[in-house]
C-alpha cells in the first residue's frame, strides 16, 4: 500500500474554544482525505515534530501532498507586509512545511501542491507571492468569495505540450474552482507555468523542470472540492492518478 504524506493545517491555542482550548491542533480538511484515499493508498497526516524525529517518519512515505489553508507569511519569501497588520500569514506552518518540502526534494519524492501548496512550491524555489491579488493586481478577476467559496469558478488555459495538457490531452482550456486571494508574483527558479487563468493571466499551475525526472507539481485550485462534479470542471482524479502513477514508476 502506498503511503501519501499530507502536510498539516494548524489551529493554535485559543482559550475561547470550548474543546482543546489551550492546545494546538493539527488537521486535514475532510474532502482532502476522501480525495487521497483511493484503492491501495493510505493518506498520512504528517506530525509536527523536531526534524531529528520527523525524518525517520518521512522516510516511510512514498509521496507528499501540501494542502491549502492559511496564507504564507511575507517574511518567508523575503518581503514585509504591504499593509501593516494585514495578510501576515503563518510563519510557523511555513517553517514546518518548507522543512518537509526540502526533505522531499532532497530524497526525490514526488510532490503535489494544492492552492497554498502551489504557493509553497514557488516560495521554496525562491519565488514571491502577491500578498493580496485584489490590492496588488486591481485588473484581476475575483479569485476568492467567502460566501460562494468553491462555487466560484473561472476558465484556465493549459500550456500546450506541458504536463497538464498531457494529463488532459483533449483540453485547451477548462473550468476550475477559485478559493485564493494570494498568488504567484515572481516565478521561482527552475519552475515553469502549466496553466494560466484565461481572464487575467494569473498563474494557475506550475512544475519544477530541472529535477532529473522528479515530479514536483502544483495547482492553484482545489481538485478535492471537484470530485464528482461533471464538465466543465477538470476531472480531479486524473490529476491525482497521474501523481500516483509517477510514484509507482519512480
Amino acid at each position: 500500500m502506498l503511503k501519501i504524506g499530507i502536510s498539516a493545517c494548524f489551529m493554535y491555542a485559543d482559550p475561547s474554544r470550548l474543546v482543546f482550548g489551550p492546545k494546538n491542533l493539527a488537521y486535514v480538511e475532510c474532502d482532502m482525505f476522501s480525495y487521497l484515499s483511493q484503492a491501495g493508498i493510505l493518506p498520512v497526516l504528517i506530525p509536527n515534530l523536531p526534524v531529528e524525529r520527523l525524518e525517520n517518519l518521512l522516510g516511510e512515505l512514498d509521496g507528499f501532498v501540501f494542502q491549502g489553508g492559511t496564507d504564507l507569511a511575507p517574511k518567508s519569501y523575503g518581503e514585509n507586509p504591504i499593509i501593516a497588520g494585514k495578510w501576515l500569514g503563518d510563519p510557523y506552518r511555513d517553517a514546518y512545511e518548507l522543512g518537509i518540502m526540502d526533505y522531499a526534494i532532497r530524497h526525490r519524492k514526488p510532490v503535489l501542491g494544492i492552492c497554498r501548496g502551489l504557493q509553497l512550491i514557488n516560495v521554496y524555489f525562491g519565488g514571491t507571492l502577491y500578498q493580496d491579488i485584489a490590492h496588488q493586481v486591481p485588473e484581476a478577476i475575483l479569485h476568492r468569495d467567502a460566501e460562494r467559496y468553491d462555487q466560484l469558478t473561472h476558465k484556465i488555459d493549459l500550456v500546450p505540450g506541458k504536463t497538464l495538457q498531457q494529463i488532459y490531452p483533449e483540453k485547451e482550456r477548462d473550468t476550475v474552482n477559485s478559493v485564493h486571494h494570494q498568488g504567484i508574483k515572481d516565478l521561482g527558479k527552475g519552475l515553469e507555468v502549466l496553466a494560466r487563468c484565461r481572464e487575467d493571466g494569473m498563474t494557475e499551475a506550475i512544475q519544477a523542470n530541472d529535477l532529473h525526472g522528479q515530479l514536483v507539481i502544483g495547482v492553484q485550485w482545489h481538485p478535492e472540492f471537484s470530485v464528482g462534479k461533471t464538465a466543465p470542471h477538470l476531472d480531479p482524479l486524473r490529476l491525482y492518478h497521474y501523481f500516483i502513477e509517477t510514484i509507482k514508476n519512480s
